[in-house]
């Protein structure tokens, strides 16, 4: 329900749409009716409301002078004007802050439940889109909090990290860890663990007092020959080639 307040200072109109016409029906909950704008205003300022139907011509405050005043404030009220004037100045100045709508008195049933189904529909519209935004933002803050977990296991535990250890760090099941990673990120799992492993070892070539079956083992490696194959296959070159290639470097400098 889209909270709606009156503003009329004939009490005979605002008792009539406030009692006779069927808001809730159409989704609109009456929560206050006023005499000028001036107590409007005050209502709004204390309490959440979504809608205002409002008089033009009322004493102390009109209903352009709410209009412009809730158009300066940027306020995200929707607000629909009734005037026994069918002045076009009224109407034209109304847009200008943004009115929603314009009806002339006296109000004729049809024309106040059509304008007022359709600024339902535009409202829900607005609501959805919104809520379809903030569960896409809630989704990706989900996902890059996932990622980064999954990430940081595998940093701190590259020599035995596995796909099961790190499904049941985030409680998810194995299987669809292994295509989530990969959605997420365009990299399988195992390929990560495997970069993050070779990355790690050409920082141990680094240091000559490590010998490469050493580095093997220090990085999860059981067999050397496996550990080489994949240092090949992922920098173009064995690990000796790499130490070479950099103590040739080192040398020239």
């Amino acid at each position: 329900m889209y909270k709606l307040v009156l503003v009329d200072d004939e009490v005979e109109i605002r008792n009539g749409l406030s009692q006779y016409f069927p808001w809730n029906d159409i989704g609109f909950d009456v929560v206050g009716s006023f005499e000028n704008g001036k107590q409007a205003l005050a209502y709004i300022d204390a309490h959440h409301v979504d809608v205002m139907l409002c008089d033009i011509k009322m004493p102390i405050m009109t209903g352009l002078e709410v209009a412009k005043e809730l158009h300066s404030r940027k306020s995200k009220i929707k607000m629909i004007l009734l005037s026994g004037h069918k002045d076009f100045e009224y109407a034209k100045q109304a847009l200008s802050y943004d009115v929603k709508g314009y009806i002339v008195k006296p109000t004729k049933y049809n024309e106040l439940y059509e304008h007022f189904t359709k600024l339902k529909q535009e409202m829900d519209k607005v609501e959805e889109e919104q809520t379809g935004k903030q569960s896409l933002n809630e989704k990706g803050t989900f996902n890059e909090k996932v990622i980064a977990t999954i990430r940081s296991y595998v940093e701190q535990n590259y020599k035995q990290a596995t796909l099961e250890e790190a499904a049941a760090l985030v409680r998810m099941n194995s299987y669809y860890v292994s295509r989530y990673f990969k959605e997420n990120t365009g990299q399988n799992f195992s390929d990560f663990v495997a970069e993050v492993k070779m990355n790690k070892a050409t920082e141990l070539l680094k240091d000559i007092r490590y010998k490469t079956y050493e580095i093997s083992e220090m990085v999860g490696y059981s067999h050397a020959k496996n550990f080489t194959r994949t240092f090949k296959k992922h920098f173009g070159m064995s690990p000796r080639e790499f130490r070479n290639t950099r103590e040739q470097s080192t040398r020239l400098e």
